[in-house]
Protein backbone atom coordinates (compact mmCIF):
# COMPACT_ATOMS: atom_id res chain seq x y z
CA UNK A 1 0.00 0.00 0.00
CA UNK A 2 1.33 3.40 -0.99
CA UNK A 3 -1.08 5.86 0.56
CA UNK A 4 -4.39 6.21 2.40
CA UNK A 5 -6.72 9.23 2.36
CA UNK A 6 -9.21 9.60 5.24
CA UNK A 7 -12.16 11.95 4.84
CA UNK A 8 -13.24 12.94 8.35
CA UNK A 9 -11.25 13.28 11.54
CA UNK A 10 -13.67 12.25 14.29
CA UNK A 11 -13.50 9.53 16.94
CA UNK A 12 -13.86 6.58 14.56
CA UNK A 13 -11.24 7.96 12.18
CA UNK A 14 -8.87 8.42 15.11
CA UNK A 15 -9.50 4.87 16.36
CA UNK A 16 -8.69 3.48 12.91
CA UNK A 17 -5.59 5.65 12.60
CA UNK A 18 -4.32 4.50 16.00
CA UNK A 19 -5.05 0.83 15.32
CA UNK A 20 -3.49 0.83 11.88
CA UNK A 21 -0.30 2.51 13.08
CA UNK A 22 0.11 0.45 16.25
CA UNK A 23 -0.45 -2.80 14.32
CA UNK A 24 1.84 -1.70 11.47
CA UNK A 25 -0.85 -1.92 8.83
CA UNK A 26 0.47 1.31 7.31
CA UNK A 27 3.10 3.89 8.19
CA UNK A 28 1.86 7.14 9.72
CA UNK A 29 3.53 9.19 6.99
CA UNK A 30 1.43 7.36 4.38
CA UNK A 31 -1.85 8.44 5.99
CA UNK A 32 -3.45 11.71 4.84
CA UNK A 33 -6.45 13.16 6.67
CA UNK A 34 -8.89 15.97 5.96
CA UNK A 35 -12.17 17.25 7.39
CA UNK A 36 -14.66 19.97 6.53
CA UNK A 37 -13.16 22.89 8.44
CA UNK A 38 -11.84 21.87 11.88
CA UNK A 39 -8.17 22.80 11.57
CA UNK A 40 -7.57 22.35 15.31
CA UNK A 41 -8.70 18.73 15.09
CA UNK A 42 -6.42 18.07 12.13
CA UNK A 43 -3.52 19.64 13.98
CA UNK A 44 -4.17 17.32 16.92
CA UNK A 45 -4.13 14.24 14.68
CA UNK A 46 -0.98 15.44 12.96
CA UNK A 47 0.79 16.07 16.26
CA UNK A 48 -0.32 12.92 18.10
CA UNK A 49 -0.10 10.40 15.25
CA UNK A 50 2.42 11.98 12.83
CA UNK A 51 -0.05 11.72 9.94
CA UNK A 52 -0.32 14.25 7.14
CA UNK A 53 -3.27 16.63 6.92
CA UNK A 54 -4.44 18.79 4.05
CA UNK A 55 -7.40 20.66 2.57
CA UNK A 56 -5.86 20.37 -0.89
CA UNK A 57 -7.69 17.43 -2.46
CA UNK A 58 -5.22 17.15 -5.30
CA UNK A 59 -2.48 16.55 -2.74
CA UNK A 60 -4.68 14.37 -0.55
CA UNK A 61 -5.74 11.91 -3.26
CA UNK A 62 -2.58 11.80 -5.36
CA UNK A 63 -1.37 8.20 -5.38
CA UNK A 64 -3.91 7.01 -2.79
CA UNK A 65 -4.79 3.29 -2.80
CA UNK A 66 -7.52 3.47 -0.16
CA UNK A 67 -10.01 6.19 0.67
CA UNK A 68 -11.84 5.93 4.01
CA UNK A 69 -15.14 7.81 4.32
CA UNK A 70 -15.65 8.67 8.01
CA UNK A 71 -18.00 11.66 8.02
CA UNK A 72 -21.54 12.14 9.31
CA UNK A 73 -24.02 10.24 7.11
CA UNK A 74 -26.02 13.41 6.42
CA UNK A 75 -22.91 14.99 4.89
CA UNK A 76 -22.37 12.15 2.41
CA UNK A 77 -23.75 13.93 -0.67
CA UNK A 78 -21.76 17.10 -0.03
CA UNK A 79 -18.57 15.14 0.58
CA UNK A 80 -18.98 13.01 -2.53
CA UNK A 81 -19.62 16.15 -4.56
CA UNK A 82 -16.31 17.60 -3.37
CA UNK A 83 -14.18 14.51 -3.89
CA UNK A 84 -15.86 12.98 -6.96
CA UNK A 85 -13.33 14.20 -9.52
CA UNK A 86 -10.39 13.02 -7.40
CA UNK A 87 -11.61 9.47 -6.86
CA UNK A 88 -10.48 6.95 -9.48
CA UNK A 89 -11.65 3.45 -10.31
CA UNK A 90 -8.29 2.08 -9.12
CA UNK A 91 -8.97 3.17 -5.53
CA UNK A 92 -10.65 1.08 -2.83
CA UNK A 93 -13.37 3.07 -1.05
CA UNK A 94 -14.02 2.06 2.56
CA UNK A 95 -17.11 3.56 4.19
CA UNK A 96 -17.99 3.62 7.90
CA UNK A 97 -21.08 5.73 7.19
CA UNK A 98 -24.07 4.25 9.01
CA UNK A 99 -27.10 3.75 6.78
CA UNK A 100 -25.42 4.70 3.49
CA UNK A 101 -25.58 1.80 1.03
CA UNK A 102 -22.87 0.64 -1.35
CA UNK A 103 -25.11 1.61 -4.27
CA UNK A 104 -25.69 5.11 -2.88
CA UNK A 105 -21.96 5.78 -2.58
CA UNK A 106 -21.34 4.56 -6.12
CA UNK A 107 -24.19 6.63 -7.56
CA UNK A 108 -23.00 9.75 -5.76
CA UNK A 109 -19.49 9.13 -7.05
CA UNK A 110 -20.81 8.84 -10.59
CA UNK A 111 -18.49 5.97 -11.49
CA UNK A 112 -17.89 2.27 -10.89
CA UNK A 113 -15.81 1.78 -7.75
CA UNK A 114 -14.63 -1.01 -5.46
CA UNK A 115 -16.48 -0.21 -2.21
CA UNK A 116 -16.53 -1.77 1.24
CA UNK A 117 -19.09 -0.75 3.85
CA UNK A 118 -18.13 -1.44 7.46
CA UNK A 119 -20.04 -1.25 10.74
CA UNK A 120 -17.52 -1.06 13.60
CA UNK A 121 -18.51 -0.06 17.13
CA UNK A 122 -17.06 2.39 19.64
CA UNK A 123 -14.86 -0.30 21.22
CA UNK A 124 -12.56 0.28 18.24
CA UNK A 125 -11.03 2.99 20.44
CA UNK A 126 -9.50 0.24 22.61
CA UNK A 127 -8.89 -2.28 19.84
CA UNK A 128 -11.93 -4.41 20.72
CA UNK A 129 -14.46 -3.56 18.03
CA UNK A 130 -16.77 -6.15 16.50
CA UNK A 131 -16.85 -5.03 12.86
CA UNK A 132 -19.09 -6.42 10.11
CA UNK A 133 -18.19 -5.64 6.49
CA UNK A 134 -20.09 -5.84 3.22
CA UNK A 135 -18.53 -5.29 -0.20
CA UNK A 136 -19.68 -4.79 -3.76
CA UNK A 137 -18.77 -6.98 -6.74
CA UNK A 138 -15.83 -4.81 -7.83
CA UNK A 139 -13.82 -5.63 -4.71
CA UNK A 140 -11.01 -8.07 -5.56
CA UNK A 141 -9.71 -10.98 -3.47
CA UNK A 142 -6.59 -8.96 -2.69
CA UNK A 143 -8.71 -6.02 -1.56
CA UNK A 144 -10.83 -8.33 0.63
CA UNK A 145 -7.71 -9.38 2.50
CA UNK A 146 -6.63 -5.75 2.83
CA UNK A 147 -10.04 -4.74 4.23
CA UNK A 148 -10.02 -7.57 6.76
CA UNK A 149 -6.49 -6.73 7.92
CA UNK A 150 -7.45 -3.07 8.22
CA UNK A 151 -10.39 -3.69 10.56
CA UNK A 152 -8.56 -6.40 12.50
CA UNK A 153 -6.28 -3.61 13.71
CA UNK A 154 -9.22 -2.44 15.87
CA UNK A 155 -10.73 -5.80 16.83
CA UNK A 156 -12.65 -8.65 15.21
CA UNK A 157 -13.69 -8.32 11.56
CA UNK A 158 -16.16 -10.48 9.65
CA UNK A 159 -17.85 -10.28 6.24
CA UNK A 160 -21.63 -10.32 5.83
CA UNK A 161 -24.17 -9.58 3.11
CA UNK A 162 -25.13 -5.91 2.99
CA UNK A 163 -28.75 -6.69 3.85
CA UNK A 164 -27.52 -8.01 7.21
CA UNK A 165 -25.86 -4.75 8.25
CA UNK A 166 -29.02 -3.32 9.84
CA UNK A 167 -29.16 -6.40 12.07
CA UNK A 168 -25.46 -6.01 12.85
CA UNK A 169 -26.07 -2.37 13.78
CA UNK A 170 -28.77 -3.39 16.23
CA UNK A 171 -26.68 -6.19 17.74
CA UNK A 172 -23.01 -5.18 17.87
CA UNK A 173 -23.02 -1.65 16.48
CA UNK A 174 -25.21 -0.42 19.34
CA UNK A 175 -24.19 -3.34 21.57
CA UNK A 176 -21.68 -1.50 23.80
CA UNK A 177 -24.51 0.77 25.00
CA UNK A 178 -26.53 -2.25 26.16
CA UNK A 179 -23.56 -3.54 28.16
CA UNK A 180 -22.98 -0.09 29.67
CA UNK A 181 -26.66 -0.04 30.63
CA UNK A 182 -26.21 -3.38 32.40
CA UNK A 183 -23.09 -2.10 34.18
CA UNK A 184 -24.99 1.01 35.24
CA UNK A 185 -27.69 -1.18 36.79
CA UNK A 186 -25.10 -3.32 38.58
CA UNK A 187 -23.37 -0.20 39.92
CA UNK A 188 -26.68 1.18 41.20
CA UNK A 189 -27.51 -2.11 42.87
CA UNK A 190 -24.04 -2.27 44.46
CA UNK A 191 -24.61 1.15 45.98
CA UNK A 192 -27.99 0.11 47.36
CA UNK A 193 -26.58 -3.01 49.03
CA UNK A 194 -23.72 -1.05 50.60
CA UNK A 195 -20.65 -1.71 48.42
CA UNK A 196 -18.03 1.02 47.96
CA UNK A 197 -18.10 2.43 44.41
CA UNK A 198 -14.52 1.64 43.35
CA UNK A 199 -14.61 -1.89 44.75
CA UNK A 200 -17.95 -2.50 43.04
CA UNK A 201 -16.59 -1.25 39.70
CA UNK A 202 -13.58 -3.54 39.86
CA UNK A 203 -15.74 -6.55 40.72
CA UNK A 204 -18.27 -5.77 37.98
CA UNK A 205 -15.62 -5.26 35.29
CA UNK A 206 -13.77 -8.46 36.18
CA UNK A 207 -17.04 -10.39 36.32
CA UNK A 208 -17.93 -9.23 32.79
CA UNK A 209 -14.44 -9.99 31.45
CA UNK A 210 -14.53 -13.44 33.03
CA UNK A 211 -18.00 -14.24 31.72
CA UNK A 212 -17.08 -13.07 28.21
CA UNK A 213 -13.94 -15.21 28.26
CA UNK A 214 -15.96 -18.23 29.38
CA UNK A 215 -18.38 -17.79 26.48
CA UNK A 216 -15.48 -17.34 24.08
CA UNK A 217 -13.43 -20.33 25.23
CA UNK A 218 -16.13 -22.84 26.20
CA UNK A 219 -17.94 -25.17 23.83
CA UNK A 220 -21.04 -24.75 25.99
CA UNK A 221 -23.84 -22.35 25.09
CA UNK A 222 -24.43 -19.22 27.14
CA UNK A 223 -27.63 -20.85 28.44
CA UNK A 224 -25.75 -23.93 29.63
CA UNK A 225 -23.06 -21.83 31.29
CA UNK A 226 -25.81 -19.95 33.13
CA UNK A 227 -27.44 -23.19 34.25
CA UNK A 228 -24.08 -24.50 35.46
CA UNK A 229 -23.79 -21.69 38.02
CA UNK A 230 -27.48 -21.69 38.99
CA UNK A 231 -27.78 -24.13 41.89
CA UNK A 232 -31.35 -25.04 42.94
CA UNK A 233 -32.39 -22.90 45.88
CA UNK A 234 -29.18 -20.87 45.71
CA UNK A 235 -28.36 -17.17 45.44
CA UNK A 236 -27.96 -17.16 41.65
CA UNK A 237 -31.32 -18.82 41.16
CA UNK A 238 -32.93 -16.15 43.34
CA UNK A 239 -31.42 -13.39 41.23
CA UNK A 240 -32.14 -15.00 37.86
CA UNK A 241 -35.75 -15.63 38.87
CA UNK A 242 -36.25 -11.89 39.32
CA UNK A 243 -34.84 -11.31 35.82
CA UNK A 244 -37.25 -13.94 34.47
CA UNK A 245 -40.20 -12.45 36.35
CA UNK A 246 -39.43 -9.05 34.83
CA UNK A 247 -38.91 -10.53 31.34
CA UNK A 248 -35.46 -8.97 31.05
CA UNK A 249 -34.39 -11.36 28.27
CA UNK A 250 -37.48 -10.46 26.24
CA UNK A 251 -36.71 -6.77 26.81
CA UNK A 252 -33.18 -7.24 25.44
CA UNK A 253 -34.51 -9.04 22.38
CA UNK A 254 -37.00 -6.23 21.77
CA UNK A 255 -34.22 -3.69 22.30
CA UNK A 256 -32.00 -5.22 19.61
CA UNK A 257 -34.90 -5.61 17.18
CA UNK A 258 -35.87 -1.96 17.70
CA UNK A 259 -32.32 -0.77 17.05
CA UNK A 260 -32.09 -2.89 13.89
CA UNK A 261 -35.43 -1.54 12.66
CA UNK A 262 -34.33 2.03 13.36
CA UNK A 263 -31.12 1.42 11.40
CA UNK A 264 -33.17 0.31 8.40
CA UNK A 265 -35.52 3.30 8.69
CA UNK A 266 -32.62 5.74 9.01
CA UNK A 267 -30.97 4.23 5.94
CA UNK A 268 -34.16 4.63 3.90
CA UNK A 269 -34.63 8.21 5.15
CA UNK A 270 -31.05 9.11 4.28
CA UNK A 271 -31.46 7.60 0.81
CA UNK A 272 -34.57 9.73 0.21
CA UNK A 273 -32.88 12.81 1.68
CA UNK A 274 -29.89 12.31 -0.61
CA UNK A 275 -32.34 11.80 -3.51
CA UNK A 276 -30.65 8.57 -4.56
CA UNK A 277 -32.84 5.69 -5.80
Amino acid sequence: MKKMAIIGGGAMAEALISGMIVNQFIKSEDIWVTNRANQQRLQYLETDYSVNTSYDYSELFLGADIVILAVKPKDTAAVMERIRKYVTEEMLIVSVLAGISLKTIELLAGKSLAIARAMPNTSAAVGKSATAIAVNQRVTEKQLKTIQRLFETVGLATFVEEKQLDAVTGLSGSGPAYIYYLIEAMENSAREIGLEQQIAKELIVQTLIGAAEMVKSSAKSAKQLRLDVTSPGGTTEAGVQVLEDNEVQRAFISCIKAAAARSKTMGESLRLELKVH
